[in-house]
């Protein structure tokens, strides 16, 4: 079974999606913080990590270069989860060390598209 890291503080969003995810078969370990979000990378070693952009603690940005800095987890993707939908969050987002950037509210279809993807692509290199 596929583990993701769903980095989420909102309680309503982390519940809904948690639940599409384990109906599509996939393991979830929920994090709600981004300090919280970095230690399970680090003792989960999920093969993908969804991470909010808002976070409290440490936020999702800060989150995600933490991770990729660290070479025992550097190599798994992260999709940055966010409400804001303008060119520059996405460019922050990726800058950030994201692989990929999505939306909220959540299209469940077009984020298991590039869940999909970014697990074949991870299970190639």
């Amino acid at each position: 079974m596929t583990k993701i890291l769903l980095v989420e503080d909102n309680e309503m969003n982390r519940d809904m999606l948690s639940r599409r995810l384990v109906r599509k078969g996939f393991e979830v370990v929920i994090a709600i913080d981004g300090a919280q979000g970095v230690a399970l990378a680090l003792s989960e070693q999920p093969a993908l990590i969804l991470m909010d952009m808002s976070l409290p603690e440490i936020d999702g940005w800060e989150a995600t270069r933490l991770i990729k800095a660290d070479e025992s987890v550097q190599h798994i993707p992260v999709i940055a989860l966010t409400a804001h939908a303008m060119p520059a969050d996405k460019e922050k987002a990726l800058k950030a060390g994201c692989d990929d950037y999505d939306t909220k509210p959540v299209e469940l279809p077009r984020l298991l598209e590039k869940i999909a993807q970014l697990l074949e692509k991870n299970s190639h290199s």
